[in-house]
């Protein structure tokens, strides 16, 4: 498996050590605060290619956020929308597979002293989908929401998976 690496605008080139390294200063500037980790992925066809953006963002609700992304380029256009939904959730899945349990467990360990004084952390699968009526992908929901589930994530979809809808989708263009 070829190394997976991610960029910002102040960062143009990062491993995922170096992303987890920024998320764990990020939690100790203030390990009071309530965080939410959020990743997500979204995707553009273009004339000869598709473009994947998977992003990964750590809020500090109310305080700011550090985010960062992933961009993988599949060289033929991905029409069929289901093909492009799942690709999308296995993407977000494959850089959600990076926090692994103990990675996770250094997160907590930062905010878990402070969680009497309202700290809190939380991970989002945030899924570029939406379950309106006149959403073409809505016939997803139930299939992707699991995935994100089984993951033992918080699913979220249009309009709340920001990650995906908005901060991925504006590399996607």
């Amino acid at each position: 498996m070829e190394p997976m690496f991610f960029q910002n605008l102040s960062s143009p080139k990062m491993s995922f050590e170096e992303v987890f390294s920024h998320i764990q200063t990020f939690l100790k500037d203030d390990p009071s605060g309530q965080y939410k980790l959020m990743l997500g992925t979204d995707s553009q066809v273009h004339s000869d290619h598709t473009l994947f953006i998977t992003g990964i963002v750590i809020h500090r609700v109310g305080k700011g956020a550090w985010a960062c992304y992933h961009k993988k380029v599949i060289p033929r256009t991905m029409r069929v929308l289901h093909e492009r939904i799942s690709y999308e959730t296995s993407l977000t899945v494959e850089v959600a597979s990076l926090f692994t349990k103990e990675k996770i467990d250094q997160l907590i360990e930062i905010v878990l002293p402070n969680i009497y004084q309202n700290a809190s952390f939380t991970i989002e699968g945030h899924i570029d989908i939406g379950a309106g009526e006149r959403n073409r992908t809505k016939a997803y929901v139930n299939e992707m929401v699991a995935r994100i589930e089984s993951l033992g994530f918080e699913p979220k979809i249009k309009p709340e998976s920001i990650t995906a809808s908005s901060y991925a989708n504006k590399y996607t263009k």
